[in-house]
């Protein structure tokens, strides 16, 4: 049978080379933000200028896709400009939806565009209905990206007492925060992710040989040694190897990508709008793999067809792939 609604494949684009491969291989959404800290992968080498992003957008809408920019930290004191700018910019870009978390923003965006899209950003966390219908009836927010710690049964009672559409994460980067409550980074290095838009930033990133090690530290905090002919991975503080009493292994996290291909059929049951693919900080190469993947999947589940097997170990974080709290299996 064929899928009751077409899902709308929302994909990530760090740079302007990887929105062009993302249109390219199916995406009907690239999501982007600036060169700066209003968005929350504000990694040296990522994101847009405005002129950039009014160029990815003509791309993107000649090849039938929308751009939806990130603005999703929440402003500093005393520094709103700089986010306000940030959303008057993918206005005049051609945007057609801004991803936000701040209601400072939302309220901005709302009086100074009221044309232009408003999504809430899953760094908001709203997890239940009632605080979405919050952000909905106060702000005219069209869409929330959900959190990462709903199962399909809890995504289905939201979407019932919810009028706005519902995106959710098929792909990707799992974090073991809820989103927007993390502290971990700020407590190693002083950088918020929240605010500052960036989780361990290069800037405090060290590696160093140490007895035939390689060390990998995050600003006074080592975070993993490997044998020095090993690669390293990248010094994230909560899927780190630590040593706690007699055990050393990852203490917090194990490093483990999300994958839901298989749970397509459910998600679209349970009635939400939109998949998003994680990792603005990804190669071209990647984007275009994983975009066409899930192209795939979508594709063949829309028509009532088996959903081909995944391919998309090889590009997991550990090569290992899990359902997420998709599937709590520790309830």
């Amino acid at each position: 049978m064929r899928s009751p609604h077409v899902p709308e494949l929302v994909c990530p684009a760090g740079t302007p080379a990887a929105l062009r491969a993302a249109v390219d291989a199916g995406a009907d959404s690239v999501y982007c933000g600036f060169c700066d800290e209003t968005n929350a992968r504000n990694f040296p080498g990522l994101n847009f200028t405005p002129a950039e992003l009014g160029e990815g957008a003509r791309y993107a809408h000649a090849g039938g896709a929308k751009v939806l920019v990130a603005i999703n930290t929440f402003p500093r004191a005393g520094a709103l400009g700089t986010w306000h700018r940030a959303i008057d910019e993918a206005a005049r870009a051609g945007a057609d939806a801004v991803i936000l978390a701040d209601i400072g923003l939302l309220a901005y965006a709302r009086e100074r565009h009221p044309d232009l899209r408003r999504h809430l950003s899953v760094q908001a966390a709203a997890a239940n209905a009632d605080a979405i219908r919050f952000y909905v009836e106060e702000f005219g927010v069209r869409r929330v990206v959900l959190p990462r710690v709903l199962t399909v049964n809890e995504i289905a009672a939201i979407n019932k007492e919810v009028s706005c559409e519902t995106e959710v994460f098929v792909f990707g980067g799992l974090c073991v925060m809820a989103e927007g409550r993390c502290s971990l980074s700020s407590y190693a290095t002083g950088k918020s992710p929240n605010m500052n838009g960036v989780c361990s930033p290069a800037s405090h990133v060290h590696y160093r040989e140490e007895k035939g090690e390689l060390v990998s530290r995050l600003g006074e905090f080592t975070i993993d040694r490997v044998p020095r002919h090993e690669p390293a991975p990248y010094p994230t503080l909560c899927k780190g190897c630590f040593s706690a009493g007699d055990y050393r292994g990852h203490v917090f996290e194990y490093p483990v990508s999300l994958d839901a291909a298989a749970l397509v059929p459910q998600l679209l049951k349970a009635g939400v709008t939109a998949f998003k693919i994680e990792g603005r900080q990804r190669s071209r190469s990647y984007i275009r793999d994983v975009v066409t993947s899930f192209r795939r999947a979508v594709d063949a589940e829309v028509a009532g067809e088996p959903i081909p097997p995944g391919a998309l170990q090889r590009l997991s974080e550990g090569q290992t792939t899990t359902a997420g709290a998709y599937r709590k299996t520790w309830r």
